[in-house]
């Protein structure tokens, strides 16, 4: 389980240091792909491969949406393992994505990280904190 808020930055050659918290749990492999939040999402490489077989079998019941969610997220997928420093590279077509440019917000979300440019992770925290009351009402909380 990913856990916890870091801000790191993006180097010159598109590459971020990965919390040492959370490093471990990525050497054997990852994936980063892009996320409909306008973030960026980063799996182990076999949690991504189970995840990506639920989005497969959701596709092959024919329903037209599944296949574009799979085009989204396979179409920008990057395998990478960090490297002796804990950095990770961040292809051009991702980081345009997420509008990275320089300094960035590095999210645990359970099963996955997530890597924000720090603005815009600040609105979303934001907007999530506002609603944060009347959501967790809503789940019994």
């Amino acid at each position: 389980m990913f856990l916890g808020e870091f801000q790191h930055s993006l180097d010159a050659k598109g590459r971020i240091i990965l919390p040492s918290k959370i490093r471990s749990e990525l050497e054997s492999g990852l994936v980063i792909t892009r996320a409909p939040d306008g973030c960026l999402w980063v799996m182990a490489r076999a949690d991504f491969y189970a995840w990506a077989d639920r989005l497969r079998e959701r596709a092959r019941m024919g329903d037209p949406r599944w296949r574009d969610v799979l085009r989204f997220i396979f179409s920008g997928a990057h395998e990478d393992r960090p490297d002796r420093q804990g950095r990770i590279s961040v292809p051009e077509h991702l980081r345009e994505h997420a509008g990275l440019e320089r300094e960035v917000t590095i999210a645990g979300a359970d099963d996955r990280i997530e890597v924000w440019k720090r603005e815009r992770w600040e609105e979303r925290r934001a907007a999530a904190a506002a609603r944060m009351g009347e959501d967790l009402g809503d789940l019994g909380f």
